[in-house]
């Protein structure tokens, strides 16, 4: 509204200054005609001028106030939309401040609950409280009158046992210690009888399901073995061969022991040479190298570098070829590269004859069937019977027992724990702690002492023959010795008046010891010690 005030205050300014120089105008014509007396042309164009100027002045004025109008219009507008915001604002702080006051009381409403809650917990536990001490001090008064009584049976049973101990003539330790005794001779002649006849059960039943099983395993799994030598015997065409292979001055036989590590024997024997060396896998590559290059005709220190290395590389992959064909033929999978590969080697070992990875081979078989009777995990023994001898693919290079070696091969290679005690206990060089370490050491035995699995020479057999006939007669009270069943069982007989049951059994053991301690042998050795008492009377 004062807009519109000020737009029509300034319009009638507008008008007013209009009509001030419009009759400026006019007197100014006016006077001049007085004193020049204008001419009535003149007159008429000042009056029209002026006409002109006011219908302009009034068109301006019109103009300003229609757009006076029209601002004021949007102005009251908004002043109505404003007044109409301001309105539903109004509405919606008072619907808040409604819904706070209500929100506010059920607040009041509950603090006012709760306090009373409180109120009433406050007096149930304070009534608790009471009823506590109520109890407790009855139960002071309890203890003081069970104290009093309890010293009164203490006396009276004071005077009970002096009285006893004076009737019985003994002390209450004594008689303690008395009975004590008896009751523990009682309960270890009833425990004797209750192990003797646990264990009589057991040794039978034991004895006779693991005679069927090793039996059943035996008859499954025997093979021949092929007895083998540190020698190789390589024929030739001619030999017009040994002098090239000799070179001028011995040079080529120099560069092939110094490329190969073999010896290699040149003798009279015709059309053949021996090659020479305790490594087999070395051994059996140098044949192969030696055999190129007779082939070839070629032969000078180059030539045999270069059949060297060839040569190597087929053994290797022979020896890949070979671990692999063990893991198809016994269903094991996922093994390292490097193992595979040492069992591989393992088929150009032998082990008094007995060729190692067909040992392997067969203690495996062995162990899988003795767990398949036992209910045992068959694949994990298996695989410890398999990899109990990996060591000795590496005793040529590492020193120490192939059995320690092998464990620190394997478990370097990521096998399972198991796997790792059984092959490092199957020689008892650790203590055994898996029934797979004793079924690989049950499968080791089988395979190794079987009849025909091995061989050794006829004078180390005699002399450990008699090396046991020895032990066993060097004990007091010893009659006679026989060693039976090709040394794997020694039959001692005593003196029955020199020797009782108990030094029988002593003698059975120190025997036992000894013989692991002294001597090498596949197997087991059963020593059994024989008492025999004769009475022999004659009737006339």
């Amino acid at each position: 509204m004062n807009t519109i005030v000020i737009v029509l205050a300034l319009a009638v300014v507008l008008l007013t200054l209009v009509a001030i120089a419009a009759l400026v105008m006019v007197v100014r014509h006016t006077g001049g005609s007085r004193r020049k007396g204008p001419s009535p042309e003149q007159v008429a164009a000042a009056e029209a001028e002026v006409n002109e100027e006011l219908e302009q002045a009034r068109r301006q004025a019109a103009e300003i106030r229609g757009q006076a109008e029209r601002d004021a219009g949007e102005i009251v507008k908004k002043s109505e939309s404003a007044a109409e915001s301001a309105a539903l604002m109004r509405k919606e702080v008072e619907e808040e401040a409604r819904l706070l006051k209500g929100e506010i009381k059920e607040l009041r409403t509950d603090l006012e609950r709760r306090e009373s809650r409180l109120v009433e917990r406050e007096q149930r536990l304070d009534e608790e409280a009471r009823r506590q001490a109520e109890r407790a001090r009855k139960l002071a008064e309890t203890e003081t009158e069970l104290a009093d009584r309890r010293v009164e049976l203490d006396q009276v049973a004071d005077n009970r046992r002096k009285i006893l101990e004076r009737v019985a003539g003994l002390t209450a330790d004594q008689a303690k210690n008395e009975l004590v005794k008896e009751i523990e001779n009682q309960a270890k002649r009833e425990a004797a009888l209750i192990v003797r006849e646990i264990e009589s059960e057991a040794r039978k039943e034991g004895e006779k399901r693991a005679c069927k099983i090793v039996t059943l395993a035996v008859q499954r799994v025997a093979t021949e073995q092929t007895a083998e030598s540190v020698v190789s015997v390589l024929h030739l065409p001619g030999d017009d061969m040994k002098g090239r292979i000799i070179g001028r001055e011995g040079r080529n036989i120099r560069a092939f022991e110094s490329t190969t590590g073999v010896n290699l024997i040149i003798d009279d024997t015709p059309e053949a040479v021996l090659l020479s060396c305790f490594d087999p896998v070395r051994r059996e590559t140098a044949r192969l190298t030696l055999e190129r290059l007779v082939l070839d005709g070629r032969i000078h220190p180059q030539r045999i570098e270069e059949a060297y290395e060839r040569s190597k590389a087929e053994v290797r992959d022979l020896c890949v070829r070979a671990g692999e064909d063990a893991l198809v033929e016994l269903g094991i999978t996922d093994m390292h590269p490097e193992l595979i590969t040492l069992l591989g080697q393992l088929r150009y070992r032998t082990s008094y004859g007995q060729n190692v990875l067909k040992h392997l081979i067969e203690s495996a078989h062995i162990a899988g069937i003795m767990a398949s009777e036992l209910r045992l995990d068959r694949d994990l023994v298996k695989r410890c019977a398999l990899l109990h001898d990996i060591g000795k693919a590496l005793t040529h290079e590492v020193e120490g027992s192939h059995a320690l070696i092998g464990a620190e091969i394997a478990r370097r290679y990521g096998e399972h724990e198991d796997v790792v005690h059984a092959i490092e206990a199957h020689h008892n060089e650790v203590e055994v702690r898996t029934v797979e370490a004793v079924l690989t050491q049950a499968a080791d035995a089988i395979s190794g002492s079987r009849p025909g699995a091995r061989r050794e020479s006829l004078e180390a057999y005699v002399k450990r023959l008699e090396r046991l006939e020895e032990i066993a007669q060097s004990y007091d009270g010893v009659e006679k010795v026989f060693a039976m069943q090709a040394g794997r069982e020694i039959r001692v007989m005593v003196r029955p008046d020199a020797v009782d049951d108990i030094q029988a059994q002593v003698i059975a053991r120190d025997v036992a010891k000894q013989v692991e301690e002294e001597l090498i042998y596949p197997g087991q050795i059963r020593i059994t010690v024989v008492r025999e008492s004769r009475a022999t009377e004659f009737a006339r």
